[in-house]
């Protein structure tokens, strides 16, 4: 076993024997230079943990070679013997790192074990596609137990345009590392996404106007009699502006959940827990007069036999487009003339790509009108008529199954306004008299 300084010509000069050896060197202690009877030879680093009395490791820094110079081997057996120095052990940090979960391994498990067990399957599906689309493209193959605050906060950033689903994103990956340290894939207290502020969210309510509601029903009507949508997917439309409920509750009814002779549909499992839906005189027209397939349990039947609806966006957006282009046709001005004109050349009421291009050829800027109206808006015009109504906000939040009053206040100033046109009554009729004039 040779004293001298490890440097290259240490290392060349070190010739195979009939035993393993090791070259130490005298001038950092626990640096060496192993040598093997087939004549590899590798650097390593021995030192000691729990002192005196502990347990003496080996540490494999490389062999000699690229990149593993005698000068770059010795740099790296400092920087190993200075972790030991703050009492850490390099050996067990680097196992650990042998056996760490990438992020997507890890987001499998969290998916298959956590979220599939004991979420709602709606969650689920959106879980998985946060992670598909968002999460696992920006850091898939990075170790679940070392991503920096730095790398969440980057994400959060790139998808800025986008507030509410960045934000979704950032609550998704909160609670899967909360996750990964209670299954001990990171230490505790590291989850970061703490202090990754979220975005402002503009809240998007819109409320149909009566006139709105008339355009919407006649679209409605003439897509059934065109029959370019599903009976199911026009009656699923229907029910959710005359009862409030949600997208999914509507989707997922059963006919084992429809109570005809109590006028109610009782969910199981709603996002509000089990809930009752009260059904007024046209919901239950609909009900009744829906087509039911044999073997199909539900009440909105979907294309796959004996399973529902699983998108009503493209029937929607057909839905949607026809009473946009009714609304315009009914506005009057420039996109009333040119769907007018449309209507005359086609013998028809013209598609909304019809109407676009046309309005692009005249340079006609047409009004947003309908276009963006989305499904979840008519659970906000059902309350809103109901507020615009007299309706108290207790009695609203029980129509449309608010578990806390908060959720209903976005209505409060619809609530008022029957009490405005109340007091604009009075302040007439007191007016009047003191003017003289008596109301017959």
């Amino acid at each position: 076993m040779s004293n001298s300084r490890i440097t290259k010509r240490t290392v060349d000069a070190a010739a195979p024997g009939a035993k393993e050896y090791v070259v130490w060197d005298p001038a950092l202690k626990g640096f060496g230079l192993k040598v093997t009877p087939a004549g590899r030879k590798v650097y390593l680093v021995q030192y000691r943990i729990g002192g005196r009395s502990g347990r003496t490791r080996r540490y494999t820094i490389g062999p000699h070679g690229a990149p593993w110079t005698a000068d770059k081997a010795r740099e790296a057996a400092k920087r190993v013997l200075g972790d030991v120095s703050t009492g850490r052990d390099p050996m067990q940090d680097r196992d650990k790192s042998r056996t760490a979960l990438t992020v997507r391994k890890a987001m499998e498990r969290f998916l298959s074990e956590h979220v599939a067990a004991k979420r709602k399957a709606t969650t689920a599906r959106e879980y998985e596609r946060v992670a598909a689309n968002h999460v696992l493209p920006a850091m898939a193959s990075e170790r679940v137990d070392t991503v920096p605050r730095a790398r969440i906060a980057k994400l959060h950033r790139s998808m800025a345009e986008t507030p509410y689903m960045a934000n979704l994103t950032l609550a998704m990956l909160s609670k899967f590392f909360n996750w990964c340290e209670l299954n001990d894939l990171r230490p505790d207290n590291t989850n970061p996404c703490r202090h990754v502020e979220k975005y402002r969210e503009a809240k998007r309510e819109r409320f149909l106007s009566e006139r709105e509601l008339a355009l919407l029903g006649k679209a409605l009507a003439a897509i059934e009699a065109e029959r370019s949508a599903s009976p199911w997917a026009i009656a699923a439309v229907r029910l959710l502006i005359l009862t409030g409920a949600r997208l999914n509750e509507i989707l997922t009814l059963q006919w084992a959940h429809v109570d005809i002779p109590n006028a109610q549909l009782r969910l199981p499992d709603s996002k509000s827990g089990v809930k009752s839906i009260y059904l007024n005189a046209p919901a239950l027209d609909i009900l009744a007069n829906l087509p039911r397939l044999e073997g199909n349990l539900y009440v909105c039947c979907g294309q796959v036999k004996e399973r529902p609806i699983v998108n009503l966006q493209k029937p929607w957006q057909r839905i949607r487009d026809r009473a946009t282009v009714e609304a315009w046709f009914a506005d009057g001005g420039p996109a009333s003339a040119m769907v007018a004109d449309l209507r005359e050349r086609l013998h028809r009421i013209p598609k909304m790509d019809e109407c676009r291009a046309e309005a692009e050829r005249l340079a006609i800027e047409l009004p947003v009108s309908m276009s963006t109206l989305r499904l979840h808006d008519l659970r906000h015009s059902f309350a809103s008529v109901g507020a615009s109504g007299g309706l108290s906000l207790p009695v609203i939040g029980a129509l449309l199954g608010h578990t806390q009053a908060a959720t209903t206040q976005r209505y409060s100033h619809l609530s008022a306004d029957p009490i405005r046109a109340a007091a604009e009554q009075v302040g007439r009729r007191i007016e009047g008299a003191m003017r003289g004039v008596v109301d017959q």
